[in-house]
């Protein structure tokens, strides 16, 4: 607003506060209308932001559901992890086998020759750099060997160019002085190392242990592996080989079968990630009431777009689904709260299907048809980042408070304006209304001046 100025000097009226008053009810409708608007436009975009945040994490939650093994009820057990452990991978079926370990995969290991002076020593003593090629199989591995370049220097820039691509060197030093020893995480036959070029590293050396694959049986079929973790040995299952079956020892049992336990957890963990999004969404719908009685509604209450959310989920959630012969999550004693909305889990109804039809689920959460792919394709049109149904009303809104933020800009601009031109007459009504005060003075001081003459 424009400064203040002193006013009422020849009226002895305040014209300042008229000017005040009259501003201010010039303002009070239209402030009002941005004051309710912008409140209304921030509460609701902060409202949609939540329902945005609880809708990716709900989507990205069915993404890793719908991409494990979960809802297939079964597990992998190992009766002796310390020989093999074993995890389930895939589409696995319930059996039982019968595991043996004769030998473990291992890497080539090899050892330059000894360098008295140890890790210290140099290796290339001439004054141009030298090479050395590290070989594996088909594959080589160059390094540049600079003049006066030490074994540790060697070492270090080997680790540095190869580590990633599985290729280690290390110093050994005993008495008699150091050596470096390469090995690398390839392993099995046919992954042997061995050395080339000028440098002189490739002089001597000697192979510490030689590549070899692992040797195992399963329900008594000798198999071969050139590594300890194996994926396809039996369907659906990954088995890690850790040790050699002792001699004359019992073969390890690895077990696929169903589990209740799991595949409860399961379907709860679906309960518990359906809920949370229903939950951020009945926060910002709900009316809530106070103690006396006075009803308070949510940003979003009555909201279209929340309705039609939550009516698709309900929808899909509610849809036959599988090819068994229960094809609902009701039929599994998964029921809505009818207050709530929220999922709940009946226990007896639970127990009593699963019992006889836990293969079921399966078909029902899972494949292009099952529950969790319909839901991620049903709420796609709500949740794309920047043209979704969400996204666009979060734009609107913020849109619309740029807009407020400049009505309110004008508003002040043409307060301001208003207030300049009212004073400026307010004081000009002063300043004449100083000019007749003064004249009358004058008038009645003559009148006066008439009436009573001077003594003679």
């Amino acid at each position: 607003m424009a400064g203040t100025t002193v006013s009422g000097i020849g009226s002895n009226v305040d014209t300042q506060a008229i000017v005040k008053s009259l501003v201010a009810a010039e303002k009070a409708p239209k402030q009002t209308q941005i004051n309710n608007q912008s409140l209304k436009a921030t509460t609701t975009l902060s409202s949609i932001g939540k329902v945005q945040s609880a809708l990716s994490n709900f989507r990205s939650a069915l993404a890793t559901m719908n991409t494990t093994t979960i809802f297939g009820g079964l597990t992998a057990t190992s009766s002796d992890e310390k020989t093999a452990k074993v995890t389930l991978s895939g589409s696995a079926s319930n059996g039982s086998f019968a595991l043996k370990v004769e030998q473990l995969a291992t890497a080539s290991k090899i050892s330059t020759k000894v360098y008295e002076k140890g890790a210290s020593s140099v290796v290339n003593a001439g004054t141009t750099p030298s090479n050395l090629v590290i070989k594996q199989g088909d594959t080589k591995f160059d390094v540049s060997v600079p003049a006066g370049a030490t074994l540790q220097q060697v070492r270090d820039s080997i680790n540095s160019q190869y580590g990633a691509k599985g290729i280690s060197a290390n110093i050994l030093t005993d008495a008699t002085g150091s050596r470096m020893v390469l090995t690398t995480t390839t392993m099995g036959e046919g992954s042997d190392l061995s050395l080339e070029g000028n440098s002189g590293l490739e002089d001597a050396f000697k192979v510490i242990d030689p590549p070899q694959n692992a040797l195992y049986s399963i329900d008594g079929i000798e198999m071969v592996s050139k590594t300890n973790n194996i994926a396809d040995a039996i369907s659906g299952v990954s088995l890690q080989l850790i040790a050699p079956t002792a001699t004359g020892g019992a073969a390890t049992t690895v077990s696929v079968s169903t589990s209740s336990t799991q595949l409860k957890s399961a379907v709860k963990g679906f309960v518990d990630t359906y809920n949370a999004l229903l939950t951020a969404i009945n926060a910002e719908t709900k009316v809530t009431k106070s103690e006396d009685g006075t009803q308070t509604a949510g940003a979003l209450t009555g909201d279209a777009t929340m309705r039609t959310l939550t009516s698709t989920l309900r929808n899909e959630l509610n849809a036959m689904s599988g090819t068994g012969e229960l094809k609902s999550l009701a039929q599994f004693g998964v029921s809505t709260n009818q207050t709530s909305g929220l999922l709940e889990i009946n226990d007896k109804k639970w127990d009593a299907a699963v019992a006889t039809n836990a293969s079921d689920l399966k078909s029902i959460f899972t494949g292009d048809k099952g529950l969790l792919m319909r839901l991620q394709n049903s709420t796609a049109d709500y949740a794309r980042s920047n043209t979704g149904i969400l996204a666009a009303r979060s734009a609107s809104l913020t849109n619309n408070l740029n807009d407020l933020t400049k009505q309110q800009t004008a508003l002040e601009t043409r307060m301001d304006s208003l207030q300049l031109s009212l004073m400026a007459k307010y004081n000009a009504m002063d300043t004449l209304v100083a000019q007749i005060t003064a004249s009358a003075t004058s008038m009645m001081t003559t009148l006066n001046s008439l009436n009573n003459p001077k003594s003679t």
